[in-house]
């Protein structure tokens, strides 16, 4: 699975022209599932984005998770274009995405893992053509990849 998080004011998704997701502050997820993940990755990687001091606390910047900011949510867009692959000609391939009926139980799984912390999750339509609109907030974006969360620590 890879998942970008952007840091927002304000986000919102909206399909046909009716707002069917939206936030205030908090957290824009973009959540791609590749062929093979599973239940427990996208509980990993939520357990990670609630974890993530992606939020200032006085002078730091970066001191609080999700979790300790008043108020925030997290929006939920599945998007399985994260998973393109580029090294080869110009037309992006999706072959390592998931089958749509296998990926939208795990984006799912994932939207719910970070609701069991107690944040409130707002959710795109699955397999919706959706117009994101967002305002970003640092800007601040960090992509987590669900290989990284599991593989071995690399030393400095």
């Amino acid at each position: 699975m890879r998942v970008v998080l952007q840091r927002v004011r304000w986000a919102r998704v909206e399909v046909e022209g009716a707002v069917v997701g939206e936030i205030a502050a908090g957290l824009l997820a973009l959540v791609g599932v590749a062929d093979g993940d599973d239940a427990a990755e996208a509980r990993r990687l939520a357990d990670k984005t609630v974890r993530l001091r992606l939020f200032a606390a006085g002078d730091r910047p970066f001191d609080l998770p999700l979790t300790a900011v008043d108020g925030a949510a997290l929006l939920c867009v599945s998007q399985f274009t994260l998973l393109a692959d580029v090294r080869r000609g110009n037309r992006p391939s999706w072959s390592r995405a998931a089958r749509p009926g296998d990926a939208e139980g795990l984006v799912e799984a994932y939207a719910t893992a970070v609701e069991a912390h107690g944040v409130p999750v707002a959710r795109g339509r699955f397999g919706a053509t959706m117009a994101v609109t967002l305002e970003n907030d640092g800007p601040v974006t960090i992509v987590l990849d669900g290989d990284d969360l599991t593989g071995p620590r690399r030393s400095a």
